[in-house]
């Protein structure tokens, strides 16, 4: 009998339109439903303001995000056509860069490889950057290390955007729901 490898992920997710909490919910409920992919844990919810390619971007709808740790049998492309379709199932729309959305569902980090294709740059490459990604992560894996660029924590502590936490309930009772 063949082994199946299983190998960590990291996936983060992001809302501004729409039941934001809802959205990331029904991503979560998503993800674990896919087959060769196993959720271990989900982070708390932040929110932060608009983030565009000019900076915060106060009048539009701020984001709800999350971090979600996998084990997934699917090679990184395949995982991350898998988060391409749950994003098309929520709703998504790819109208313009950075733009508002009802779901990103971004690969972060899959076992600490390095890729650079069209189709995929691993490690996200400015998840190192984003407080709105280290924070959730850190509260699920507090000794993380992204892979080129350090411990989350220390990436954290030097990120400059706001993020607040958000009231709900635990994410992961999406896993078991």
């Amino acid at each position: 009998m063949r082994k199946r490898v299983e190998l960590p992920a990291v996936v983060a997710l992001g809302s501004n339109l729409g039941d934001r909490e809802q959205t990331l919910r029904d991503a979560v409920r998503e993800l674990a439903a896919v087959s060769g992919v196993v959720v271990l844990a989900a982070s708390g919810i932040v929110e932060t303001p608009a983030l565009k390619p000019d900076g915060i971007d106060e009048s539009a709808p701020s984001y709800l995000n999350a971090v979600v740790l996998v084990r997934s049998a699917l090679s990184p492309e395949r995982l991350l056509e898998q988060l391409q379709r749950i994003e098309h199932e929520l709703g998504r729309v790819r109208a313009e860069r950075w733009g508002d959305r009802t779901i990103d569902l971004d690969l972060i980090d899959f076992a600490g490889l390095s890729r650079d294709t069209a189709e995929l740059s691993l490690p996200h490459p400015r998840a190192w950057q984003r407080a709105f990604v280290l924070a959730p992560w850190s509260q699920v894996q507090p000794d993380a290390v992204l892979h080129g660029h350090g411990r989350v924590a220390d990436l954290l502590r030097a990120a400059t955007d706001p993020v607040t936490e958000y009231p709900a309930r635990p994410l992961a009772e999406e896993v078991s729901a």
